[in-house]
């Protein structure tokens, strides 16, 4: 029963915190880290709010320290996923007609209990199972986490708060429903945030969710599913299988309850979602939603006018946090003759100041990247460069899988600007740049536009403001989210919705209110107070 209009007005984004040496924050965290590499946790899949254990376990062993053991996983098969189905329908009832303030109060009160009491123990987590550095873990698995459960409900408020306008004599008014059926959740290794959000985001809207997170990111999201179970959501609202993609595809393409898919991986699996979904169209109650983001080929283009500086300090973040292992990493960049020496000679000597090794060494900007089915794809690339003419290594190039998956900050300078490293997407920790005529600069942005089939992100650098404008044009389909003199990484939560286009998605803005409007499923109701009792018109007289 509704006796009030609820609104949760707009936040503020939650604080990074510095970790800085010495500080309350190192030590709270370092002992968080400590405690979860003391025990071999032993994690079960969620179906309706039951721990299931198959006794079918895979092991989970930090990226960075392969030999050390941090506790199995218990995998499922068809019966779970179906399961997971029929549990999300038992509870989709219920859960759609329960009352706005008190869906919100189950995200609200996860957002606290992430910022407070599970900051530390979800920030290890993800340092330990996905090799993230502790800025990097902050500002994922914490601050924007909690930035897209907080943000999330206002904007859901926002949306429930618009409605049509009513003439005298009539009472017109918009529902927001949830969808008809069950939502699938289908999460990357890369950030726990995307992991969190793929889910909850459909779930305030009402509606019920079958989550699947990537094997290499279960030990985070097992502990995520702990903050929500303490914050009272309901049992079958979001069920979490560790099954593999194909038979969770399969089951539920194939499903009539099918209402949407929320998705973040590569652009392969998602075109070969959405070919099923097509082919099984006519099975479904309604038309699912089918919601994206699938990687990118993400630029630098440096021009004549750029800050030297600027463009070395944005490149070595850009490029080489989380060992680029974002979907918005810088991947390949341009400079302009005038700039290119001076700024590949800044940028290397920086390169020589990153220390790399293990998380628990707050000293190490650089960690290993997720398995060895990612190293060895990198390590093909890096060794296709030295039998290439086209292209030479210019700084790293080494790599070590004795302890953990390392491999050094390369970058790879090509002469060819079509250069498979200038229009693959390697997702790791290369940079390939390419040296331009500066007097050409104009005649090659066609080349940065269609190089790659991906528009996620991009950046600019110059000092000209007419060259900024220009360049903010002719690239205006290049990237969903466009940096002008900034790195293309780094999207904060209501400040820069995030999603791109091509093959890079459809482009539905997670952390802004676009997000949540394809999670809903809008009624409009009219209602007559006096209704007509004659069908005749005045132009009948």
């Amino acid at each position: 029963m509704n006796n009030g209009y609820f609104y949760f007005a707009e936040p503020k984004n939650e604080p990074v915190r510095s970790y800085a040496p010495g500080s309350a924050d190192a030590e709270n965290l370092k002992k968080a880290i400590a405690e979860l590499k003391g025990q071999q946790r032993d994690i079960p899949m969620y179906i309706n709010g039951k721990e299931v254990r198959t006794g079918k376990t895979q092991a989970i062993r930090p990226p960075h320290e392969t030999a050390h053991l941090l506790g199995h996983f218990h995998e499922g098969d068809a019966s779970h996923v179906k399961d997971a189905i029929a549990a999300a329908l038992a509870a989709r009832e219920q859960w759609a007609a329960t009352s706005w303030e008190h869906r919100a109060a189950v995200f609200m009160k996860a957002a606290e209990l992430l910022a407070t009491k599970y900051r530390f123990r979800m920030n290890a987590a993800t340092m330990l199972g996905q090799s993230k550095n502790a800025y990097q873990a902050e500002i994922d698995s914490a601050c924007e986490l909690i930035d897209f459960l907080r943000f999330n409900v206002h904007f859901l408020s926002d949306i429930y708060k618009q409605q049509p306008i009513s003439p005298e004599g009539f009472n017109n008014r918009m529902e927001y429903r949830a969808l008809e059926g069950f939502v699938l959740a289908v999460t990357p290794f890369n950030f726990t945030a995307i992991g969190g959000n793929l889910p909850t985001a459909p779930a305030m809207c009402g509606n019920v969710v079958v989550w699947k997170p990537a094997n290499t990111q279960i030990y985070s999201a097992s502990v995520f599913m702990e903050i929500l179970r303490e914050a009272g959501l309901p049992d079958g609202v979001i069920n979490l299988v560790y099954t593999s993609g194909p038979v969770v595809g399969e089951i539920c393409f194939d499903h009539p309850d099918f209402a949407g898919v929320h998705f973040t991986g590569s652009t392969g699996v998602f075109q070969g979602m959405w070919k099923s979904i097509g082919n099984n169209i006519a099975k479904y109650k309604s038309y699912p939603r089918i919601v994206g983001e699938t990687g990118g080929k993400d630029f630098v283009f440096v021009h004549p006018s750029a800050d030297v500086d600027a463009v070395v300090a944005n490149l070595v973040r850009g490029a080489f946090e989380y060992q680029g292992q974002k979907c918005s990493a810088a991947s390949r960049a341009y400079l302009p003759s005038n700039l290119a020496e001076e700024i590949k000679s800044k940028f290397i000597a920086e390169l020589k100041t990153l220390k790399m090794g293990p998380v628990d060494d707050f000293t190490n900007f650089i960690n290993a990247v997720i398995d060895e089915k990612s190293f060895n794809s990198l390590v093909k690339y890096i060794d296709g460069v030295k039998d290439s003419s086209e292209a030479k290594i210019i700084h790293g190039g080494s790599y070590d899988k004795s302890k953990g998956y390392f491999i050094e900050p390369t970058v790879i300078e090509a002469t060819n600007p079509d250069y498979v490293t200038m229009c693959e997407e390697l997702f790791g920790p290369v940079l390939t740049i390419h040296t331009y005529e500066a007097s050409q600069w104009e005649q090659l942005l066609d080349k940065v536009d269609h190089t790659s089939g991906y528009a996620l992100t991009g950046a600019i650098f110059a000092h000209d403001r007419a060259v900024i404008e220009l360049l903010t044009k002719k690239l205006v389909n290049a990237a969903g989210n466009f940096y002008i003199n900034d790195k293309p990484t780094g999207a904060v939560v209501g400040q820069q919705p995030f999603g791109g286009a091509r093959a890079s998605g459809t482009n539905d803005k997670a952390g802004s209110i676009l997000n949540l409007f394809r999670w809903l499923s809008a009624r409009t109701i009219k209602e007559t107070y006096v209704p007509v009792t004659n069908y005749r018109y005045p132009f009948h007289q």
